[in-house]
């Protein structure tokens, strides 16, 4: 049990840190699922791609398709509201971070 809380929990972190590195530059599936490895999130290209996915559908990323040595790849950015977002998930995370710290 105590996992399926900390998995539901560290979704939340997972879609912020997406947020927060589309803003920065473009992303892919493949380069994200490394950098949330480096973070210490165990998470799988077959759960982040449906993440991605999802966060496109709310209006939260925009993608290009770019063909990379023959290859489709799905580049993502924030849009303006995924912008919004981030901005307000940020300021609730750090008046968090200061209540818990």
């Amino acid at each position: 049990m105590e996992n399926k809380v900390l998995r539901k929990l560290f979704l939340g972190f997972i879609h912020i840190h997406i947020l927060h590195h589309a803003k920065e530059e473009p992303v892919y599936g493949a380069w994200m699922v490394e950098e949330l490895h480096e973070h210490g999130y165990d998470i799988s290209a077959g759960t982040l791609y449906p993440i991605l996915h999802g966060m496109e559908k709310d209006g939260l990323l925009s993608r290009e398709d770019v063909n990379v040595d023959g290859k489709i790849r799905k580049y993502y950015r924030t849009t303006d509201k995924g912008d919004t977002v981030l901005q307000e998930a940020r300021a609730k995370a750090y008046e968090l971070f200061k209540e818990i710290k």
